[in-house]
C-alpha cells in the first residue's frame, strides 16, 4: 500500500483548494468544510488514488500500445464513477452541515455529473494515465479533481 507524507500534503492542499474555490463560487464557504475536505484529500484520497493507479500499472503496463492506453484510461474513468462523485458530494454536504442533503439524490446527481463530464474526463485521464510517470499521477489527478471539484460543487446546483 502506498501512503506517503507527500501525497497526504498534496491531497490536503489540492483538494482543499479546489473545494474552497467551488465553495466561494457558490457562496457556501465554511471553515469546517475546508478542514473536512483537506482531511479527506490528505487521507482517503491520498491512500486510495495512488494505490489504484499502481494497480492500473500492474494490470495494464504503460507503453504497450493504443489498446492498453485505452484500457488504462477506462480503468481510471471506472474509478472516478458516479458513486465516487456522490461520495465526494456527501463529504461536501457532511462538512457543510447540510444534513438534509445527505440522501439518495446524491446518486442521481453523481450519475448526471459523471455523464456530463465524460468527454473531458476521458481526455484528462488518458493524459494522466499514459503521459505521466506513476509518481506524478496522483498530483496530476488531484489537480484535475480540484478543477472538477468546482464542477462537482456546481453540479450539485445544476443537477441536484
Amino acid at each position: 500500500m502506498i501512503f506517503s507524507i507527500h501525497n497526504m500534503a498534496r491531497g490536503s492542499l489540492i483538494y482543499g483548494s479546489g473545494d474552497t474555490i467551488a465553495a466561494l463560487l457558490t457562496g457556501e464557504f465554511r471553515l469546517a468544510r475546508l478542514c473536512g475536505m483537506m482531511l479527506v484529500g490528505g487521507t482517503v484520497y491520498a491512500a486510495e488514488i495512488p494505490n489504484y493507479f499502481h494497480w492500473i500499472d500492474r494490470r495494464c503496463p504503460p507503453g504497450s500500445g493504443w489498446r492498453t492506453a485505452g484500457g488504462r484510461t477506462l480503468l481510471a474513468l471506472a474509478y472516478f464513477n458516479p458513486l465516487w462523485i456522490a461520495r465526494h458530494l456527501f463529504f461536501i454536504n457532511l462538512f457543510s452541515g447540510q444534513w438534509q442533503a445527505l440522501n439518495l439524490q446524491l446518486l442521481t446527481t453523481g450519475a448526471c455529473s459523471f455523464a456530463a463530464n465524460i468527454p473531458i474526463a476521458f481526455i484528462a485521464n488518458y493524459m494522466i494515465q499514459n503521459q505521466l510517470p506513476c509518481a506524478w499521477r496522483f498530483t496530476a489527478s488531484a489537480l484535475f479533481s480540484a478543477m472538477m471539484a468546482i464542477y462537482y460543487a456546481l453540479s450539485g446546483v445544476w443537477f441536484g
